[in-house]
């Protein structure tokens, strides 16, 4: 296997294929490497990623695949695994169980094994299975000895050390059933909240608006609740999240924000809503798609004890100088590496198999 200045150097060259795809526009780099045998291949997964999933809209496969170009350079590779003292391990076959509710969605996952010098099985969802086969094979282009390293199955997991499976709270129970007797990482459920004082910036609330609705909330760090000061006055959120109005023209946001409009209405719910969005006083923290749930709080201290003790089911707090290791707006959907999933350090995970 290769050693890891070859790996980073592999996963940065894959950065600079990633590079050429952005929200801006597609555009081919001379300087990029195996571009003849890969960027006609890649764009036309990324253009027809929609007709296999109807929420992988074109911008949100390219926000994804902008996102991780910025984060696969040699400085932030090196940053990572300089984050852990490497041991010298015996190389472990890992396998990964993905989710697929937003593009590439478990490629942090498939990172981390990589670059500790593992092999990886990976169980891709059949909701986002396009788009990183076509990446590996990049990779073991840049870097042979890859070759054999990466395997992709669709058949029950057989012959690994590890596993680390994201998915539902059902699908965890499933999870520590059959993999209980291995060393896992098994992530369930969790939401994004935001505390506002009413005194957020446009700038700030034009930040959470990208944050509730960037990959349409489907994110486990989309914002999907709110908990917000008696009185707040909702009109300058309202304003702010106005420029997502053309969210409604996608079929399938459209069909569950007429949905899940019809059982509030019938269930006699107060609702807030501007034909895109609608907000709803509730104390869980799951929002259906097209919803935003809030909830009122009194004192900063109580809501900091309520955060504490339901750390388990949130993923980021969006805020502004209200709690330790807050997100600041707007600033969700564009992790670090360092940004571990549930807090939990891959890497360290990885380390001490």
């Amino acid at each position: 296997m290769s050693n890891i200045i070859q790996r980073i150097e592999a996963f940065s060259q894959l950065g600079q294929f990633l590079s050429q795809f952005t929200t801006e526009r597609i555009s081919k780099k001379e300087q990029v490497l195996h571009n003849d045998l890969f960027f006609d291949a890649f764009k036309m997964q990324v253009e027809r990623a929609q007709e296999f999933n109807g929420w992988f809209t074109l911008d949100n496969v390219l926000f994804s695949c902008e996102g991780w170009s910025k984060s696969l350079t040699n400085e932030n590779l090196n940053k990572f695994i300089d984050s852990i003292n490497i041991k010298k391990n015996t190389p472990k076959t890992i396998a990964i169980i993905m989710a697929g509710n937003i593009p590439l969605v478990g490629f942090h996952d498939f990172l981390s094994v990589l670059l500790m010098g593992n092999s990886v099985v990976v169980k891709q969802s059949s909701n986002d299975k396009h788009l990183l086969p076509i990446l590996a094979k990049y990779l073991e282009y840049i870097e042979p000895s890859l070759k054999g390293q990466i395997t992709f199955t669709e058949e029950k997991l057989e012959n690994f050390d590890a596993v680390i499976a994201t998915g539902s709270n059902n699908t965890a129970r499933y999870f520590d059933y059959y993999f209980g007797k291995y060393p896992s990482i098994i992530r369930k459920n969790r939401n994004s909240i935001a505390i506002l004082t009413g005194n957020e910036t446009d700038d700030e609330l034009n930040g959470l608006a990208d944050d509730i609705f960037r990959y349409f909330g489907l994110g486990c760090r989309s914002v999907s609740k709110l908990f917000i000061p008696k009185g707040y006055n909702f009109d300058k959120l309202f304003n702010a999240v106005f420029k997502y109005k053309d969210i409604i023209n996608n079929a399938k946001y459209a069909n569950n924000y007429d949905y899940n409009k019809a059982v509030y209405l019938m269930s006699l719910f107060d609702l807030l809503e501007n034909g895109f969005l609608m907000l709803k006083e509730d104390t869980s923290y799951a929002s259906p798609i097209a919803s935003l749930f809030y909830e009122y709080y009194d004192d900063s201290n109580s809501l900091k004890e309520k955060i504490n003790s339901d750390k388990e089911k949130i993923q980021c707090v969006v805020g502004n100088g209200f709690i330790d290791n807050e997100i600041a707006f707007g600033q969700t959907q564009l992790p670090t590496l360092l940004d571990f999933a549930d807090g939990v350090n891959t890497l360290e995970f990885l380390n001490n198999l």
